[in-house]
Parts: structure tokens; sequence; C-alpha cells
């Protein structure tokens, strides 16, 4: 405790003489007037006053004096302004922001982090005053408004105590664009417009983010008029080895043979050993011993021979402060194949390309001529989704089909897809080697006898630029997606013999294309791998045949209905569980399984981060509440308006009773 003085010299010197005075009074003598009477017997009580004014007596028990002096000795120590050095909230409109992610169930901090931080923001919420207006905003890998603005302290307490823990991965930027709505809104239109009005009047507020960090930075974030107080949860040195990754796929050795994969990553500060458990189908199928250093990562393997289809957990036998990245889950389940139709007028090349081994292993593929493109049985079966990729080779439909398709040397009749003038030898300039439909080609040297460059829709995406334009393209149409190539595989000459139009055909090359192709617009995985989401994530998958019902079991055996899409597809949004999923065609036939996994190396990693970066801005983690001098003059002051008026009601109780 410290003081701060708010009196001079000559103040204190006037305030000090007060105590002297008071007793003064009491030592004056009264004058008395002398009386004799017969008997004192009735006169006891004047008799006692004599007695009181002598100068022992009348300091003696008197609480009059004592409360006086109380009084005085209050005023005294409330203008030394004694105080501590605290914290306090400061502002007037808040913004909570609570982190909800898988992280926040750790248990370094008791009972949980969750927990943790939504008592700090319990105690904050006490500590506001009546026109004081806060808002409350869980967020995960969304947001989600808890309670907007309000100054009911009660409501705000309510909705805090209802904030639950997720399993799902962190994005803070969805929980910014809802807290910065209020603190910088947004205009009607344009900016430069004259006409453009604000559509609110910006509401500055405190933003306090109670988090532990484990979230990628939002750099293209602008704070306006938030000021950002950045609270850390978490111990300084948590303890937790987690599953970062668990799949299964084929032996490419031996293909009929399976394996599984795992990665651990050890975010405490010594190394850890520990058994890994594999069980099959709720079965413990093998285990090994893995030693994970500090900050580190460590891998383990098995093989599964002999299996076909099942479901695959991996268990850590290990103790931390995270249990929910301590197992994970995979499918072992050779899925759908996918339906391919290739209308072509003859192309042997493209022909031998997808009836590979590998193509063959994926996807059934059936070759028709342009004509039967306008039968009405074909066209009914386009329109009801049958085939997942159509190919059309030097010919178009009337009509679109419900699939993906591919246009070899044509362009899909859509409005926004349209082709250029045919020109000779287009020299291919870049490629973008990242979109499927590209990896592990090398184009560079690729000879191309005619082509014409592409434009496509609103949307769409050059993949091969030439120097005359784009020669491979791809855009979306209605939940699905069309590509293009500008330039024939095989032509018909002047005297109408067909010869190629590129060497693209010699090439290695040119069957990993046909396999990209089946492979991503053929809607498919490559063969052997899992299907696995993280919490919360939205997955598609298609039925095996045109149904109007599906449903999908999760890990807790609770069956929900799920909306059909375009194509025969379906998509599952309830994957809040981890675990193992399956879908039922027409409610009751099981069809798919897949795993939703948390698999989050920053969820994993319980360190709490010191800073944190907001929209260019570095901030550092504080506590909830700002420093500030603890003062107790007030609390003096009105201890001592209580004394002055119990001193009243003692002295008019001895002179009127």
């Amino acid at each position: 405790m410290d003081f701060i003085n708010s009196l001079n010299l000559w103040q204190w010197t006037v305030l000090g003489l007060v105590p002297p005075a008071i007793l003064a009074l009491y030592f004056l003598k009264l004058k008395r007037q002398p009386l004799e009477v017969p008997s004192t017997y009735l006169w006891s009580r004047t008799i006692e006053d004599l007695h009181v004014n002598s100068i022992w007596q009348r300091l003696r028990q008197n609480l009059l004096l004592l409360l006086q002096l109380l009084l005085v000795a209050l005023l005294m120590a409330a203008c030394l302004r004694p105080g501590w050095r605290g914290a306090q909230l400061v502002g007037d409109r808040f913004v909570f922001l609570v982190d909800t992610s898988a992280s926040m169930s750790a248990t370094d901090v008791e009972p949980t982090r969750l927990e943790a931080a939504k008592q700090q923001i319990l105690g904050l919420i006490d500590q506001m005053h009546s026109t004081d207006v806060a808002m409350v905003i869980s967020f995960s890998n969304g947001a989600r408004v808890e309670q907007s603005f309000t100054s009911n302290r009660s409501l705000l307490r309510q909705k805090i105590a209802q904030i639950q823990p997720t399993q799902r991965t962190t994005d803070l930027r969805e929980a910014l664009r809802a807290a910065a709505g209020l603190a910088n809104p947004g205009r009607t239109s344009d900016a430069d417009n004259a006409n453009d009005v604000q559509v609110a009047e910006a509401q500055p507020a405190t933003l306090y983010l109670y988090t532990d960090g484990g979230f990628p930075a939002v750099p293209d974030f602008s704070l306006g008029n938030l000021t950002p107080q950045y609270v850390p949860i978490g111990s300084q040195s948590p303890r937790n080895v987690g599953l970062v990754a668990f799949a299964a796929e084929r032996n490419p050795e031996q293909p009929e043979q399976w394996q599984a994969f795992a990665r651990l990553a050890n975010s405490g500060a010594e190394d850890v050993s520990l058994d890994v458990s594999l069980l099959r189908d709720g079965s413990l199928a093998d285990a090994q011993t893995v030693t994970v250093p500090a900050q580190g990562q460590a891998g383990v393997h098995f093989e599964l021979p002999g299996i076909e289809r099942g479901t695959l957990q991996a268990v850590l036998d290990h103790e931390d402060d995270l249990a929910l990245d301590n197992q994970a889950y995979a499918t072992i389940d050779p899925g759908r194949r996918a339906r391919v139709l290739l209308a072509t007028p003859g192309n042997l090349a493209l022909q031998l390309a997808l009836d590979t081994g590998e193509v063959r292993e994926l996807a059934d593929v059936s070759v028709v001529a342009p004509a039967e493109l306008d039968s009405k049985p074909h066209q009914a079966l386009a329109l009801a989704a049958h085939w997942d990729l159509m190919i059309y080779d030097r010919c178009t439909p009337q009509t679109m089909p419900q699939a993906n398709t591919l246009f070899i040397g044509r362009v899909p009749p859509v409005t926004g897809w349209s082709q250029g003038s045919k020109t000779t030898r287009p020299l291919i300039i870049d490629t973008d080697r990242v979109h499927p439909l590209m990896q592990y080609l090398e184009l560079g040297d690729v000879l191309v006898v005619e082509g014409t460059p592409l434009k496509t829709p609103p949307g769409g995406a050059a993949l091969i630029d030439a120097d005359i334009g784009p020669l491979f393209a791809i855009a979306p149409r209605q939940g699905f997606e069309d590509a293009a190539l500008g330039w024939e595989i095989l032509g018909a000459d002047d005297q109408g013999q067909v010869e190629p139009k590129t060497d693209w055909i010699i090439r290695r090359s040119f069957p990993v294309f046909a396999m990209n192709v089946v492979r991503y617009l053929g809607g498919l995985a490559r063969i052997g791998q899992t299907a696995s989401v993280r919490p919360g994530e939205t997955l598609v998958l298609r039925t095996e045949s045109p149904t109007d019902r599906a449903s999908v079991q999760r890990p807790d055996g609770q069956r929900t209905e799920i909306a059909r899409q375009a194509a025969n597809q379906w998509v599952i949004t309830d994957t809040e569980q981890q675990g193992i999923y399956r879908t039922l065609e027409g409610g009751t036939k099981p069809t798919r399984r897949f795993a939703v996994n948390l698999f989050d190396s920053r969820e994993s990693d319980l360190q709490p981060r010191p800073t944190i970066e907001l929209g260019h801005e570095e901030v550092a983690g504080v506590g909830g509440l700002l420093p500030a001098r603890k003062e107790l003059w007030r609390w003096l002051l009105g201890a001592g308006l209580v004394v002055l008026v119990f001193e009243w009601y003692v002295y008019n109780r001895r002179v009127y009773f």
C-alpha cells in the first residue's frame, strides 16, 4: 500500500489543530451557581455530573469524544489517499471473443482452458458499470454470436456459461469480421460514390481475445475502431503428444496389401516414449513403441496383410494435457467406381490412355459414337446424372449433362465459353502445376499442330497458357466443372485421312493426363486413399446409384438425414465428432464410410503464443484487466459519514432521553 498526499503544509497544520481543539472543549469548566438543598437524594444526577467534570473523568468513557476523534482521523486518512497497484476494466463497450477449439479442452489449467477463460470473462462482467455494454462471440473454425451488445450483466453471464467446447480447429477471421461489423460499419455501396451513405455510426470497442493463440496470422484484417487485448490461456509448460496424421493406403510394391501410417508430434519440453496401438474393427491388431523428441515429430507404420475393407483406429497410451489428439481413425474402403463415357468418332490413342490398369481400377469407361448423343435413352441417362464424367472428342451435346465434362477440340455449349481462330503451331509457355489436372505433367516441348485460344465464363481458370492465349481451361457450372482442350488429338487432313494433331500421344505425360482427368473430373481420390475430414468440415460424397434419400450415422450412433445435390452428390455437414461415420442409401443400405480426425499441429501444440498478428499489428499477450491504482479514500469518507451519523444519534439520545 502507498499514499498520495493531497494537502500542503498549512492545510495539514489546520487539520492537525482540530483534535486538540476538541479535547480542549472537553476540559472547559462549567460555571455553576451555589444552591443549598435540604437533601442530596433528589440531586444524585447533578452530583454525578460534578464527578464527570473532573479533568480525567471528563475523558473517561466519553463515547462522543471518541467518535469525534475517529471522524477526524478518517478525514485525515482520506486526505492521504491510501491505495495499491491493481487492475480494472477500462472502456464502456466490450467484445469478448472466446476460443472453443480443440486445444481449449486442454487440462493444463483446471478444469480446462475454456472454463478458465469463461471464469476470467465473468470477472470482467462483474466489473462492468450499469451503462457499459458487451458482446460475446465464440469461435473455432467458424464464429457464433452468443450474445449481441447488451448491458444486462445477468444475460451475459448466462450466455458465457452456455458456451461449450468443440473438437474443431481454429480460424479467427470470421470472428474478427463479426466483431468489426459493429465497430467498423461498412457503407451501402462504393465509398467513392457521392450518393453512398454510412449504414451505421462507428462504435469503438475494446476487443478481448481469450485463446491460446494456435491459429494462423490474420494479416488482411483492419482493426479500425477495435482496441485488441489478447489474453493468453494456458500454462507455460504444457505436456502433449498428439497424432497429427494417420492414413491407410495400398503398398506400392505389393498392391494386394495395405499399410497404415501415423505421425506423432510432441509439443512438450521432454522426450516421450509411448506405445501406439492399432485397432482393426475395434480389436487390437498391432502395437509399437516409439520415442518422440521434445518439440519434434516421429512416425510409425503398420503392415496390414489380408484386409480389403474395414476401420482402423490408432491409440496413444499416454496421459497428457489433451486427450482429443490421442486417437485417430481411418477407413479401408475400395469405394465406388467412376462411370466415364467417351464420345468420339475414333481416337485410338485416347482410348488406350483410358484403358490402363490403373484407370480400370478406378472407373468403368464406355465409348460411343457422336451420333449416340442425340438418342433419347442417352439424353435421359445424361440428365439423370448416370455418368460421373463425359469426354467429348471433337463433338458437343445438344444439352449439357448432369456430370463433369472434358471437351477436346471443342468448347462446352454454355454461355461464356468461346474459341478463337485456329493458329498453327502455338507455343506452350506456362502451366498451372498446382491444379490436380496438371500434376506430374511436363508439356514444355509438346508439339501442337493447330490450336485455338479459349475464353471461359466468369470463375474459369487457364491451366495451359500459350503464346496465343489459354489452350486448356476449366470453369464451374452449377455444381459441376467443364474443362476444354484447345487443340485436337487426332484430326482429318485435306483428303479426310485421320492423322495426329500433336506429338503428345507418344509422350509419357499423355496417359498421366488421362489418369488425372479420371481422378479429378471423375470425382475420385487416388485408389487406396482413405477419406478423412476435420471436425466441422463439409464432405461431399456420391451415392452408388440415384436415390432420393440418404442419411449419415455418427460415431455415437445418431443418424442425420442429408440433402441430395446435383449428380447424386450428398453434402454432409454434421461432422462435429471424431470417429468413423457411415452413409446409408435409402435410409438403411450402408454404402460408404469416412473418418473425422483433428489432424492439426497447431491444436496439438499447446504452448500459448506470447503474441498474435492481427492486421499487420503484433498484439502481445496481457491480462484481462488494465493496470490501475485502487484507492480507499471513498471508502474512508463513507466510513466517516457513518461515524458522523452515529455521533449525532448518541448526542441527541443523551440530550432528549
